[in-house]
């Protein structure tokens, strides 16, 4: 099975290099639904483009982002993220922000385990 199911992998020429990339765009040329989904939705997308094995992320994923809806429902779709970002790679942020809800916690009356 290929890697590029939709046939959107595109390359893109910078300097002395060449780097692949999975166009919404041309996707959208056959699934014009695309356009209308949110921002986030896409970018689930075309992660999911991108990670397609047809193992881990199928083509039944692919479609659930597809035909994605507002509201609830019970379909997984898949996110292989390459990288967390946050503010501050000492981890302080992270360390802050537990502390924060275990003070929260506390002033609510409950125990913290």
């Amino acid at each position: 099975m290929s890697k590029d199911p939709y046939k959107i992998k595109q390359t893109l020429q910078s300097g002395d290099k060449q780097l692949d990339y999975y166009s919404l765009k041309r996707l959208s040329e056959n699934h014009p639904e695309v356009e209308k989904l949110p921002f986030s939705i896409r970018i689930l997308l075309e992660n999911a483009l991108r990670n397609f094995d047809d193992f881990a992320i199928t083509k039944e994923h692919i479609q659930t982002l597809l035909n994605w809806k507002p509201e609830a429902s019970e379909k997984d779709i898949p996110y292989k993220p390459a990288r967390v970002l946050m503010q501050d790679f000492t981890g302080v942020p992270a360390v802050v922000d537990i502390a924060s809800l275990r003070a929260e916690v506390a002033r609510k009356g409950k125990k913290s385990r």
